[in-house]
């Protein structure tokens, strides 16, 4: 008998956006003095915090099938969401990805890291991808990455780019096709 999927797991998305368009609004929202202020304002008033959190949310799901993990990796995984895969792997994907690219917990559908790497490497942003993500807060979760963006409170999200070496992306298990 073969075994029923969980579906309460995470199934991997491909964004609605492309990569160069998420990078380029990730630049016109890129922190300053203005959204820091807006941010500060927002999170004075928690009633507004509330709705500006449920818009981020919203919009944030729709483009990039987000789960509000409240420690946004976006912009250093060519725009696809890696708590959208099932096991939640934050630094590349797990040993079950199949040569054809797929996940193994819905193989149906392309590993969300296959798109990660894909994306990131089309907009000139492959080395994103050396970046260790750090762990996950999980009391963040639920909470607007964009104010802590805004407020310099994700600055230590990943590390810096090693100089000494760089991380290879094959060494993440990451090879173009």
């Amino acid at each position: 008998m073969d075994p029923v999927p969980d579906t309460s797991w995470p199934r991997p998305r491909t964004p609605r956006i492309s990569a160069r368009a998420s990078y380029a609004a990730h630049a016109v929202l890129a922190r300053n003095g203005v959204y820091r202020a807006l941010a500060s304002f927002v999170e004075r008033h928690p009633g507004l915090e509330r709705a500006f959190t449920r818009g981020e949310r919203v919009s944030k799901e729709q483009l990039f099938g987000c789960r509000m993990c409240g420690q946004c990796a976006l912009p250093a995984t060519g725009y696809a969401c890696p708590q959208t895969c099932p096991k939640q792997l934050r630094n590349g994907p797990c040993g079950g990805v199949s040569p054809e690219g797929r996940c193994e917990v819905h193989p149906e559908m392309t590993c969300v890291w296959v798109t990660a790497h894909e994306r990131a490497e089309a907009s000139g942003h492959g080395e994103d991808l050396d970046r260790l993500q750090r762990p996950l807060d999980h009391r963040r979760w639920g909470q607007s990455s964009w104010l802590d963006h805004w407020q310099g409170r994700d600055a230590d999200l990943w590390t810096a780019p090693r100089e000494d070496r760089p991380l290879l992306r094959r060494e993440l298990g990451l090879t173009p096709r």
